[in-house]
């Protein structure tokens, strides 16, 4: 667990800058498309003067990718992970296709994404 003021090695989450990134949203919308495996799958290119993650989060999802790997590769929390590919895909630049296979039932297997999930 983190102490206030102490940061975990290799991340930012300062709150001004995730304020900053987000323009002030910290959550999406209840219907929204995007959990933990939805993959995400890049519309378009990035452009000059795009904001920074949103242009490394089209260059993430050329192929493919779960929106949990967009957020541990960005180093950033899920939430605002969402948050951002939201805005992308309101403007049609990534869309959201969710895995074919039945969803992972096992606590076992859960248990371990979660505590994989917690150790980022």
């Amino acid at each position: 667990m983190s102490r206030p003021g102490v940061h975990r090695p290799g991340r930012d989450d300062a709150p001004d800058r995730l304020y900053t990134i987000t323009q002030g949203r910290s959550r999406t919308d209840p219907d929204n498309p995007f959990d933990l495996v939805t993959l995400v799958v890049a519309e378009s290119e990035p452009t000059a003067g795009m904001q920074s993650e949103h242009a490394a989060i089209l260059r993430l999802a050329r192929f493919p990718t779960s929106v949990v790997e967009i957020a541990a590769e960005l180093r950033l929390p899920v939430g605002i992970t969402k948050v951002l590919l939201c805005d992308l895909q309101a403007a049609g630049r990534v869309s959201a296709r969710h895995p074919r296979r039945p969803a992972i039932t096992d606590p076992d297997i859960l248990e371990q994404v979660l505590v994989g999930l917690r150790n980022l």
